[in-house]
């Protein structure tokens, strides 16, 4: 089954255009379903596999406590995989077709307010080269909503500083042009032509780089924007997500449409861009019942 496995991952590459890390987690959920499959009855081919074998593999997960959400994606990966089966006539059914996801609680991401954000971004400070790149790094991140992974793919053919826009590789590999705002253009052209040639000496043609001269890391990132926040104060987790959510929201109470917005986060659906109709409504009410002095019943005194 194995060798399946791995015929399925050029699929989701070649066919799907998933992303790399898409395609990383599902590869491993599915890997996780072929080991409790070997051990728990001893099945090493498809065609042995009954649907009953895949509802006690997700009742083994769930009494590990494992949340909706994981349950939910790890069932995607299983389905996914029996149907390229069937397409592939490996199988004569797909056995996963019609058992039902658990139902995932949906939950608001964390958002930001524009205080907080602008805090965080001027809580960078100094002239050397790792200052000037992670003001690059929040500038462009909130100023046009990228996605972390999509923020460090840039390569420096993508950046048309007088144009005023960034071409963008997302998911699916599709690509689109996210227009570039005055202080994201200017602390680009700072750390193009003042602090990225002091990062490296070598012809690596990534956008941002880390103090070795190498491309950024997710990790690299995260390490650096959870370090800026503390500085700033912000006692919230922020991740660079935070900052995408805080981007699309801030739009929104701005005045927005939605199908900007979409084009804008590069959402295939907009019904992913809906969640943030209503992070902007709990937003507005929270503003209000904290600012508005009739809002709330004062204690007597």
């Amino acid at each position: 089954m194995k060798y399946l496995i791995n015929e399925y991952q050029y699929y989701l590459k070649r066919e799907k255009g998933l992303s790399q890390n898409t395609i990383t987690a599902y590869l491993r959920d599915l890997e996780q379903y072929r080991t409790y499959l070997e051990k728990s009855y001893e099945i090493t081919k498809i065609q042995k596999i009954e649907r009953k074998h895949i509802e006690t593999f997700l009742k083994s997960l769930h009494k590990k406590n494992l949340s909706s959400k994981s349950l939910s994606r790890k069932l995607t990966a299983i389905k996914g995989f029996h149907q390229f089966l069937l397409i592939e006539n490996e199988l004569d059914t797909n056995v996963a077709y019609d058992i039902e996801s658990p139902k995932v609680e949906k939950t608001l991401p964390q958002v930001l307010s524009v205080q907080e954000v602008i805090k965080i971004i001027e809580a960078v400070k100094g002239t050397d080269p790792l200052s000037i790149r992670n003001q690059a790094l929040l500038e462009l991140i909130y100023g046009s909503g990228l996605r972390v992974s999509e923020l460090l793919d840039l390569k420096i053919a993508d950046i048309h500083l007088l144009e005023g826009y960034v071409r963008v590789l997302g998911k699916g590999n599709k690509e689109r042009e996210v227009p570039l705002g005055d202080m994201s253009v200017q602390a680009l052209r700072l750390y193009l032509t003042k602090s990225r040639n002091q990062l490296t000496m070598n012809s690596i043609d990534y956008l941002f780089l880390n103090q070795d001269g190498k491309r950024l890391s997710r990790q690299g990132f995260f390490k650096i924007l959870r370090k800026i926040a503390k500085a700033a104060g912000i006692d919230r987790d922020v991740s660079p997500h935070t900052l995408r959510h805080s981007f699309a929201t801030h739009l929104l109470e701005a005045g927005v449409d939605l199908r900007t917005l979409q084009e804008l986060l590069g959402h295939e659906d907009i019904q992913t861009t809906q969640i943030y109709t209503h992070i902007s409504q709990k937003h507005l009410k929270d503003v209000y019942l904290n600012t508005h002095p009739r809002a709330k019943e004062k204690n007597n005194v």
